[in-house]
């Protein structure tokens, strides 16, 4: 003849198994919508991320380039590397290209070095040499070494 003990020690732990089941599966379920949505989360702040980024950007883009010398000209680009090909295209030296653009030879180096960048009122003297041809430059030339 079976323990009542035993019987009713073995029933108790079935049930407990069973409710415990119960419980861990809804916890299984919450867990698993849980990490659904974090990871939803995630992907919309990922987006919104870049999406400031872009815009930043964009700003930053669009925003005018504050003048130091006058506000009045519009901005122009340069490049380190397009001063050193419109030199060797005039066939200038950079004494000679700082007499064009008013400077000295040592800004022109600078410049094409990447070292410092040109003032507002330089940068426009740059934009022009890149309308002139050799002969053009030499005339200018010329005539600035007369007067100065």
């Amino acid at each position: 003849m079976p323990n009542i003990a035993t019987l009713l020690k073995n029933e108790i732990s079935r049930v407990a198994r069973k409710e415990q089941r119960g419980e861990s599966l809804a916890l299984k379920k919450a867990l698993s919508s849980h990490r659904t949505e974090i990871a939803a989360l995630k992907r919309r702040t990922q987006a919104l991320e870049q999406a400031l980024r872009r815009l930043t950007r964009a700003g930053a883009r669009s925003a005018p380039a504050p003048e130091a010398d006058d506000g009045a000209t519009p901005a122009t680009r340069f490049s380190p590397k397009s001063l050193v090909s419109q030199r060797r295209r005039l066939g200038l030296s950079a004494a000679e290209c700082g007499l064009l653009v008013g400077t000295s030879a040592q800004s022109i180096y600078n410049w094409e070095a990447g070292k410092v960048r040109p003032r507002a009122r330089h940068l426009a003297a740059i934009a022009a040499l890149r309308t002139l041809g050799k002969k053009d430059a030499a005339a200018h030339l010329a005539q600035r070494q007369t007067r100065g």
